[in-house]
């Protein structure tokens, strides 16, 4: 069983991989003679940075205190030199330590909208799917699944983007730009996870890449979050060479924290032609989402 965690050791473990990894000549201080036993700032340091006294400073990164004011969650903000999308998170981060977080949220639905499935194919042939908030790939057209070389190879309840970049041995083929990816990736995990730290479904997919994924657990360690924007990515495809695309992703307004991702091209491109290609020659998918029903099949008599 994995070990329960609460609001605050999250917020707790996200300060201290930020402090760990800023450098004291990026706020302004001199690093004294000799080495430093400690990697990234002291807790002493940044304390005074952020004008908050060493002991309640303390106290927030080993979790003891959970109510710190908003005032001191933007001072230890700046004194960290965090981004917008860092700051968010260490603001949501405090406010479920605040307010202690209840029960464990159940696994949220598999199931997909059937108009949600019909939207997928008028997407065709721009490649798109849906994402549970874990990227489990519940449905998808016919290049969203293509696009993913040999991730069709896998039963569909395996299907998941963040497994599939770290253990899937096509990925690294696939996105030149694998480190990049991989990074995000974790990253947007991290986030979701620091939310929701004992969600059954985010501490299985977590819990899986921990111990199978030397890379992963390097990048979880380092407690990294981003927001989504709209990116473009290039893709090395054994099937149609390379292509670039512009990506999008957004919630499902009704859903448990299913997204919708769509890809695509500029008409009459060279891109836009390999991505006809993708749609017309790869086989045509069902882009079921897998219900309870599917996954647990009733006995035969």
């Amino acid at each position: 069983m994995a070990p329960e965690h609460t609001s605050g050791d999250e917020l707790a473990r996200f300060l201290r991989a930020r402090r760990t990894q800023t450098s004291p000549g990026s706020v302004g201080l001199t690093p004294g003679p000799g080495v430093r036993r400690t990697p990234g700032l002291r807790r002493e340091e940044l304390a005074t940075i952020a004008g908050i006294s060493i002991d309640y400073y303390t106290r927030i990164e080993r979790g003891k205190e959970t109510r710190p004011s908003p005032a001191v969650i933007d001072a230890l903000a700046r004194a960290l030199r965090l981004d917008d999308d860092e700051h968010h998170h260490l603001r949501e981060l405090a406010a479920r330590a605040a307010h202690h977080a209840s029960e464990p949220p159940l696994p949220p639905s598999r199931t997909v909208r059937p108009h949600l499935k019909l939207l997928l194919e008028t997407m065709r042939p721009n490649p798109a799917y849906i994402v549970s908030r874990s990227m489990d790939l519940l449905a998808w057209n016919t290049g969203g699944l293509a696009l993913y070389a040999g991730m069709a190879d896998w039963p569909a309840s395996q299907r998941n983007l963040a497994r599939y970049l770290f253990l899937h041995p096509a990925a690294r083929e696939l996105f030149p730009d694998w480190d990049t990816q991989v990074r995000g990736c974790v990253a947007r995990l991290r986030a979701e996870a620091g939310m929701n730290p004992d969600a059954p479904d985010l501490v299985t997919l977590v819990g899986e890449l921990l111990l199978k994924s030397p890379d992963f657990a390097r990048l979880w360690e380092r407690y990294e979050v981003v927001g989504r924007k709209k990116v473009q990515k290039t893709f090395h495809h054994p099937q149609v060479g390379v292509i670039t695309l512009s990506g999008q992703s957004m919630n499902i307004e009704g859903t448990p924290g299913q997204r919708f991702g769509v890809y695509t091209a500029e008409p009459g491109s060279p891109d836009h032609d390999a991505m006809l290609l993708l749609d017309m020659t790869s086989p045509r998918p069902a882009g079921r989402s897998q219900t309870q029903a599917e996954q647990h099949p009733p006995a035969q008599p």
